[in-house]
């Protein structure tokens, strides 16, 4: 998979495709990352990329020209399955919309910055706007890098047990139920006994009704 992310202020992307599970993706061949800097792609003096909004009002706005231009130049090496805008108002981000993203082959996903981009961009470009919250990021940089982790990670071959993301939260609806590890009594909590019989069967029953159980707790709104 192919990843290209466009953003104000790539520095911010660095760290986070360089270590875990991200690092052992690129390291496989897998996912390729890329971060564009939008500065390179501006016609105006001195990497100008923003400007004053119509109409009046506090705070800039990502100018269409560079973002077009970056878009376009990019278009001309692959075909992307989506163009994304990560942006507050956007679509939330969930699991299964992790699961569809993770089939593509291409994806491009652009960082919006200071009071969001031109909406003719929106309109012309972007085919898909997520958010991963109801609240606002200095940029789109730290939601993007939350979108590929969550994408990247279930890319086959990346994990090195692949069916451990099948049993995360949210694949079925669902959070995941408790999970210990050893020692079995730590300072006299101990391991459910269920976990130590060595029963498949009753292992798969007890984490099933767990999952249930907390997800009636925590996140009712899932059932």
């Amino acid at each position: 998979m192919y990843i290209d992310i466009i953003s104000a202020v790539p520095d911010l992307l660095h760290s986070p495709f360089e270590h875990s599970i991200m690092k052992r993706a690129k390291e496989k061949q897998l996912l390729t990352v890329e971060v564009h800097n939008l500065r390179q792609f501006t016609p105006y003096k001195q990497g100008q990329i923003d400007d004053y909004q119509f109409g009046g009002g506090a705070g800039m706005v990502m100018m269409p020209e560079p973002l077009a231009i970056a878009i376009e130049t990019l278009q001309k090496t692959k075909q992307y399955d989506e163009i994304i805008y990560m942006t507050p108002d956007g679509k939330s981000f969930n699991q299964k919309t992790a699961n569809r993203l993770s089939l593509y082959q291409n994806l491009l996903i652009i960082c919006g910055h200071y009071k969001g981009i031109d909406e003719r961009i929106r309109e012309q470009f972007v085919t898909m706007e997520l958010s991963i919250g109801d609240y606002v990021l200095s940029g789109g940089e730290l939601a993007a890098a939350v979108v590929v982790d969550a994408i990247g990670r279930l890319i086959p071959g990346v994990l090195n047990d692949e069916t451990s993301a099948l049993f995360d939260s949210f694949q079925d609806s669902m959070l995941a139920p408790p999970v210990y590890t050893r020692p079995a009594d730590f300072r006299g909590s101990k391991v459910p006994e269920v976990l130590l019989c060595g029963d498949p069967k009753k292992i798969a029953e007890w984490r099933h009704n767990e999952s249930i159980r907390r997800t009636e707790e925590r996140r009712p709104d899932l059932l």
